[in-house]
């Protein structure tokens, strides 16, 4: 197994801090989602950054790959399967939309099925640069997680997945059911 990592990074020092100050608190909490926090922060500047060296934004390739991952061939998919896919705010779709469109990276056309809708699809461009970002995303995703091993890694998304699991199927505080 990989060593762990329970010492010496900056949320360990921030979590002594507050030990001594308030000692008897349980900073367990503080110290999982603080470490949480500051790994996707920073992953999200290093996933931006190889994104970049393929002239995309990660809202950008959360499009392509939408559309890839889809399977929706030619056709493409409606804006609003499109919107249900990458799971953002229509409005963030058509800002999106209108960056790949400049890019020539996809197109948008009316659907000849329904007048009131508009389907998306990849150009041939829109394709190969998906790929091409895809396989250099991966590679970049592989680095970032090279400090763990196989079986920590396992364990890392098991965990999360229960995490994140439980937070899509609880409302949260101040919400109300019923």
């Amino acid at each position: 197994m990989a060593a762990h990592a329970d010492a010496g990074d900056s949320v360990t020092r921030i979590l002594g801090q507050w030990a001594a100050v308030r000692p008897g608190l349980d900073l367990a909490p503080m110290g999982v989602i603080g470490r949480l926090t500051r790994l996707s922060a920073s992953f999200a500047e290093e996933i931006q950054r190889v994104f970049g060296e393929y002239d995309l934004r990660t809202g950008e390739f959360d499009v392509l790959a939408t559309l890839v991952r889809s399977g929706a061939g030619p056709r493409g998919l409606t804006a609003g399967e499109l919107t249900a896919g990458a799971m953002v705010t229509s409005g963030a779709i058509t800002n999106r939309l209108d960056r790949l469109v400049a890019k020539g990276l996809v197109t948008r056309e009316i659907d000849p099925a329904n007048r009131r809708s508009v389907r998306v699809a990849l150009t041939a461009a829109g394709s190969q640069r998906a790929d091409e970002a895809l396989r250099a995303h991966l590679a970049n995703e592989e680095r970032l997680l090279a400090p763990l091993d196989a079986e920590d890694r396992a364990e890392l998304d098991r965990l999360l997945a229960t995490l994140l699991r439980a937070q899509e199927e609880s409302p949260g505080p101040g919400t109300r059911s019923g």
